[in-house]
């Protein structure tokens, strides 16, 4: 029961994160299963049936709140699926840890970049253009279905990383279309997992505690992403991305254990200050907004 209760937990702050970040809720919810001595595939598994509640409950918050761009997710949605699905299927025989350090890579990359773009801005505002291309957005589907499924986790780094990096949608309708999106993705990779392991070796029980927790935290962290200047949520989110994506590095060439700590603690308080210089930048670029517009109304 105190392994239940503490997963459910794991839950809710996973959730609040990803509901928020849009990333986080696999990855968290399957580091913990795998140090529980859960197989991978299980922990996906379980990860995967649990993620059906959480991101239905977390799309209709969402949506509620005006966080969801539905081209997006219309294009997104079948490739998640299949490539999730396919995923599934291969992690019964598959060790995902040699893609890893790869993946860590790419994402690294643009972790970096994302943070870049809107810390780069100064006192400006971020302007988001146009919509990214169909052909993007289902690449990107079948490449983040996929990997969510072999690793645990996915479809959020990948998801939210690629289209923050396209600067094509502000950042509240990344977060919200990916989380959106990833109910269907959830579907197909249960539906693998549930045909590759038989529903016998499947915790049923782990996966009901990261669903409680998970549906809790939901609403909350869409009133969050709704409510964060996008500056705010973007360096947000690129943070987050370096910092998981560096100890996953780290770990895969085989550094210490107490060099990972330290160069996590180092990214974590840049991170954190980075987070607040964006902060005090939005304010300078809302108290400029404002005096323009006394301005104008003075010479009306």
């Amino acid at each position: 029961m105190r392994k239940l209760i503490v997963l459910g937990v794991v839950g809710l702050i996973a959730q609040l994160i990803d509901g928020s970040l849009g990333m986080a809720y696999g990855v968290t919810s399957s580091t913990l299963l795998l140090a529980a001595g859960v197989a991978p595939a299980a922990a996906s598994a379980a990860v995967h049936f649990s993620e059906i509640g959480t991101s239905l409950v977390s799309g209709a918050s969402h949506h509620k709140l005006g966080n969801v761009d539905w081209r997006t997710v219309s294009i997104l949605a079948l490739p998640g699926f299949v490539g999730a699905f396919i995923g599934a299927t291969l992690l019964s025989n598959l060790d995902a840890a040699v893609a890893k350090p790869v993946v860590a890579v790419i994402l690294l990359s643009l972790g970096f970049y994302v943070v870049y773009r809107f810390l780069r801005l100064g006192g400006a505002r971020p302007t988001f253009k146009g919509h990214p291309s169909a052909f993007f957005l289902a690449a990107m589907g079948l490449v983040a279905g996929t990997l969510d499924a072999v690793g645990g986790g996915g479809w959020g780094p990948v998801g939210t990383t690629s289209l923050l990096s396209s600067g094509r949608l502000e950042p509240r309708k990344v977060v919200g279309s990916i989380d959106t999106s990833e109910f269907v993705v959830a579907v197909g990779g249960s539906l693998g997992f549930l045909l590759g392991l038989g529903a016998e070796n499947i915790n049923w029980g782990y996966a009901g505690a990261l669903l409680a927790g998970g549906v809790i935290a939901a609403p909350i962290a869409a009133w969050l992403v709704k409510h964060l200047a996008a500056r705010v949520l973007g360096t947000a989110a690129g943070g987050l991305i370096i910092l998981t994506n560096s100890k996953t590095l780290l770990e895969a060439v085989g550094v210490p254990g107490v060099g990972v700590a330290v160069a996590a603690a180092v990214i974590f308080v840049l991170w954190v200050a980075g987070i607040v210089w964006a902060v005090k930048q939005e304010r300078l670029a809302k108290a400029a907004l404002f005096d323009e517009a006394e301005f104008e109304a003075a010479n009306a």
